[in-house]
C-alpha cells in the first residue's frame, strides 16, 4: 500500500516519463525528444540509441530484465513479444543491453493478426515503431514500449497510426485556422480525452462456472433477479469493504504506471461500478485505456473478483460504456472548446462548436460505426444508453448563441447564475451555463464534448479517429471559403460561413429527450440516420464520401478502409457466432440437466403423495411441472431453429450478407429460445443449476 504522504512520489515511479528523461537524458538528447513530443518531429537514430541506453539502465534498475513493443492489432486488444536484455559473451557471461534499432523497430508477424486481406498468410513480415509521444512503462518485470504497428507495405494494421495521423490532421487545418484569424502564435493543437470507464464486479469462483461469461463476455441466458436497480439505490452508495479494497489496490497500480486515475464510484446497475481519468493527450490516453482494462482484470484477480467489460453483461439492468470527453487545446494554453465569459464573442470557441456541429451531422454514419460492435449493439438504445441515432445536445446558452449566428445578432451572456439552496447554512453556489443530458449521444458539458455512445469493452481510438478527421474537414472547408480574406471582409465572411454551416446541420442539435418515441420520430422527420446495428452502418465506411474524407487527409488509404470493413464484418460474424455454439451448449447441457433433475423430483413428489393420499391433487406441483413441460417443449422448438440457422450462416460466403445474419436472425433466434429458458430457469431452485443465477453473481459481493 502506498502511504499518502509519498503519492507524489510514487506517482509515474513505473514510467519513463518526462522527469525521468530531464534527470537522466544528456540535455541535447533530452531537447531533441521533447522536441519529438511537442511538435511531432522525426527522431533521428543517434538521439534513439543514447535514449534506449538510458532506458535500459533505468528499466534494469525498477526491476525489469525484458522488454516488449507493445501494440493495438485490429483484435480490438494490446499484443505483445518479450525479448530479454541479455547478450551472450564468449567466456559464458551475458551482460544487458538494448540499442536504439531495438527501441525504435519491431518485427511481429502481421499474417497473424487481423488485416483484412492486406497480408497473405506467407506475407509474415510488419513492424512496430516506437511512439516517443506515449511513455515507456514497466509492467511484470518488463520495458513496455507502445508502439505502432504496420505491414511490410507501410500499411496500417492498428488503431495507433490512423489516431496519430488524425490528431496530426486536425492539428495542421486547425493551426492554420487560427493563424489567419490572428492567433499567429497557435503552432500545434492538441486533442485531449478523458475516458470513463464503467465494469461489473462479480464473485471469480461463480464467473468460472458460466460458459457464456467465459466465453463470450455476457450472460446469454439468465431469469431476472427479484431485486434489480429499480430501487434506485446502487448508484454512488456506499461503497463495500471488499469492493472498495478493489478500487484501492487498482488505484495505486494505475498511479505507479502514470494513469491519472481520479474518480471511483457505485455506478447504477447492482454490482457495476466506474473509474474516471484526468484529462490527457488523445493518443496517451488510448494508451491508458488499453492499460487501464488490462490492470483492472489482473488486479481483480487478485481480490477473487472477476472484471467484467463487456457492454451488456446481464439482461434486464444497464449495461457499461465508456464516455470519451473530447476537448482541443492549442498549444498556448486556450481550450477551444472553452465558451468563456462572453461566449457570443469568443471567436475560436464559435468557429469550433459550429465545426463540431457540422461535423458530427455530417459524418454521423462513421461516428455510428466508430462504436459499433456486437457488444455495443446490444447496449445503444437501452434506457441506460444513448440511441443509435446521433444527435447534439448544446443546453440552453449555447442554443441562444446558435440562434443569435443565424439571426444575426450580437448575443450577450447573462454570466453564471447564482443559486440559493433554501438553507442559509449552505453556501451560494454557480450555476453552470448548461445542464447534463445523459440521453444525448453528444453533450456539451461545459468546456468538452462527452461523446456517450463508446461501450465498455473496446478501444475509444476509433471514435477519436473520425472524430478528429470529420472535424479537420470541417475547419478545411470554413478556410478555404475565408482564406483569401483580412480584416473586416474576413470577419464579415466568416460569420456569414458559420452561418451557413449552422442553418445546414442545425438539425443535429437537439436538448431533449432522446429515450422517447417521440424523438425517434422527429429525427426520422429531420433524415438524421437510425443505424440500429454494425451491418446496418458497415456500407458507409466504404462510401465514397467516407473514402474522400480518409484519403483526403491521409489517415487511411483506400485499401486501409477496406481491410477494416473486412475485419469489422468477419468480427461481428464471429462474436455473434461463438454466442449461438455457446448458448446451445448451456441450454443443451447445463440448463436441461437442471430442468430434469427437478421435473424427476417434481414427479416422485406427486407420486409420493399420491401413495398416501390418493385423492391429494398436488396442484402446486403439477402447476409447476406443467409449467416446466410447456418451457422444454418451446425450448426444443427454438433451439432446432437456432442450430439450422446457425448452420445457414456458416455457409454464407459474402461477409455482408453473412453479418447481416447473424443480426437479423441469429440474434432473433436467440432471444426467442432465451424466453423459454429464463422462463424454465426462473422455476428451478438454484441446487439443480450447475451455473450461478443473476440473483447470486448480482448481489452476492460483500
Amino acid at each position: 500500500m502506498i502511504d499518502a504522504r509519498k503519492l507524489p512520489e510514487e506517482y509515474g515511479s513505473m514510467v519513463f516519463n518526462d522527469r525521468v528523461m530531464r534527470e537522466r537524458l544528456p540535455k541535447d538528447t533530452y531537447k531533441a525528444v521533447h522536441k519529438t513530443i511537442a511538435s511531432g518531429t522525426h527522431l533521428e537514430l543517434d538521439v534513439a540509441n543514447s535514449v534506449a541506453a538510458v532506458m535500459k539502465e533505468w528499466a534494469v534498475e525498477n526491476g525489469a530484465t525484458h522488454f516488449t513493443h507493445w501494440f493495438q492489432p485490429m483484435t480490438g486488444l494490446t499484443a505483445e513479444k518479450h525479448d530479454s536484455f541479455i547478450s551472450p559473451e564468449d567466456d559464458g557471461t551475458v551482460i544487458m543491453e538494448f540499442s536504439g534499432k531495438e527501441l525504435v523497430k519491431g518485427e511481429p508477424d502481421a499474417s497473424s493478426f487481423p488485416s483484412g486481406g492486406l497480408r497473405a498468410t506467407f506475407e509474415a513480415r510488419g513492424y512496430t515503431a516506437w511512439d516517443p509521444s506515449s511513455p515507456a512503462f514497466i509492467k511484470d518485470g518488463s520495458l513496455y514500449i507502445p508502439t505502432a504497428f504496420c505491414s511490410y507495405g507501410g500499411e496500417a494494421l492498428d488503431k495507433k497510426t490512423p489516431l496519430l495521423r488524425s490528431m496530426e490532421a486536425l492539428s495542421k487545418e486547425a493551426v492554420k485556422m487560427l493563424n489567419h484569424i490572428g492567433y499567429t502564435d497557435v503552432s500545434r493543437v492538441i486533442t485531449t480525452v478523458g475516458s470513463e470507464q464503467e465494469y461489473f464486479l462479480i464473485d471469480k469462483e461463480q464467473y468460472k462456472k458460466r460458459k457464456d461469461l467465459l466465453f463470450t463476455g455476457r450472460t446469454l441466458i439468465g431469469a431476472p433477479a427479484t431485486k434489480g436497480q429499480e430501487m434506485e439505490d446502487h448508484y454512488f452508495g456506499v461503497l463495500k469493504s471488499k469492493v472498495s479494497a478493489y478500487m484501492h489496490d487498482l488505484d495505486e497500480e494505475l498511479w505507479k504506471l502514470g494513469i491519472p486515475a481520479k474518480t471511483k464510484h457505485n455506478e447504477v446497475a447492482p454490482a457495476q461500478h466506474e473509474l474516471a481519468p484526468v484529462f490527457e493527450t488523445a493518443n496517451v490516453a488510448v494508451d491508458h485505456n488499453q492499460l487501464t482494462m488490462e490492470v483492472m482484470k489482473k488486479v481483480a484477480d487478485k481480490h477473487n473478483y472477476a472484471c467484467l467489460l463487456h457492454e451488456k453483461p446481464f439482461e434486464g439492468i444497464n449495461g457499461s460504456g465508456k464516455h470519451n470527453n473530447w476537448s482541443v487545446c492549442t498549444n498556448t494554453g486556450m481550450n477551444l472548446l472553452d465558451p468563456g465569459k462572453d461566449p457570443g464573442e469568443n471567436l475560436p470557441f464559435i468557429l469550433f462548436l459550429v465545426a463540431v456541429i457540422a461535423a458530427v451531422d455530417e459524418y454521423a454514419p462513421q461516428l455510428r460505426l466508430s462504436v459499433a460492435s456486437a457488444g455495443n449493439d446490444h447496449r445503444l438504445g437501452a434506457n441506460e444508453a444513448p440511441p443509435a441515432i446521433i444527435s447534439i445536445f448544446v443546453g440552453d446558452e449555447l442554443q441562444k448563441i446558435l440562434d443569435s449566428i443565424e439571426a444575426g445578432d450580437v448575443f450577450k451572456s447573462s454570466g453564471k447564475v447564482k443559486m440559493g439552496m433554501g438553507a442559509d447554512v449552505l453556501p451560494h453556489i454557480t450555476k453552470d451555463n448548461t445542464d447534463r443530458n445523459r440521453t444525448s449521444p453528444f453533450a456539451f458539458t461545459g468546456n468538452k464534448f462527452e461523446f456517450r455512445m463508446p461501450g465498455s469493452a473496446v478501444s475509444v481510438a476509433n471514435a477519436n479517429i473520425v472524430l478528429n478527421t470529420a472535424v479537420a474537414e470541417v475547419i478545411k472547408r470554413i478556410y478555404d471559403k475565408v482564406s483569401d480574406l483580412s480584416g473586416d471582409a474576413l470577419n464579415e465572411k466568416l460569420k456569414e460561413v458559420l452561418k451557413e454551416e449552422l442553418v445546414a446541420h442545425k438539425r443535429v442539435v437537439f436538448n431533449g429527450n432522446g429515450y422517447t418515441d417521440e424523438w425517434i420520430r422527429e429525427a426520422e422527420k429531420r433524415g438524421l440516420p437510425n443505424l440500429k446495428a454494425l451491418p446496418d452502418a458497415m456500407p458507409h465506411w466504404i462510401s465514397d464520401k467516407s473514402i474522400k474524407l480518409f484519403t483526403d487527409h491521409q489517415i487511411f488509404t483506400k485499401e486501409e478502409l477496406y481491410s477494416r470493413y473486412e475485419i469489422l464484418l468477419e468480427n461481428y460474424s464471429k462474436s455473434v457466432h461463438i454466442e449461438a455454439l455457446t448458448m446451445q451448449e448451456m441450454v443443451q447441457k447445463d440448463l436441461t440437466e437442471g430442468i430434469i433433475s427437478y421435473s424427476k423430483d417434481l414427479a416422485k413428489e406427486i407420486a409420493g403423495k399420491k401413495d398416501i393420499l390418493p385423492s391429494a391433487g398436488c396442484v402446486l406441483e403439477s402447476g409447476i411441472l406443467s409449467k416446466l413441460d410447456e418451457a422444454s417443449g418451446g425450448i426444443s422448438e427454438k433451439m432446432k431453429k437456432l442450430c439450422e440457422d446457425t448452420k445457414k450462416a456458416e455457409g454464407m460466403t459474402d461477409i455482408l450478407e453473412q453479418a447481416s445474419y447473424y443480426e437479423s436472425t441469429i440474434l432473433s433466434d436467440m432471444d426467442e429460445l432465451r424466453e423459454y429458458a429464463d422462463a424454465a430457469e426462473a422455476l428451478i431452485p438454484e441446487k439443480y443449476l450447475s451455473y450461478p443465477t443473476y440473483g447470486q453473481m448480482l448481489f452476492s459481493l460483500r
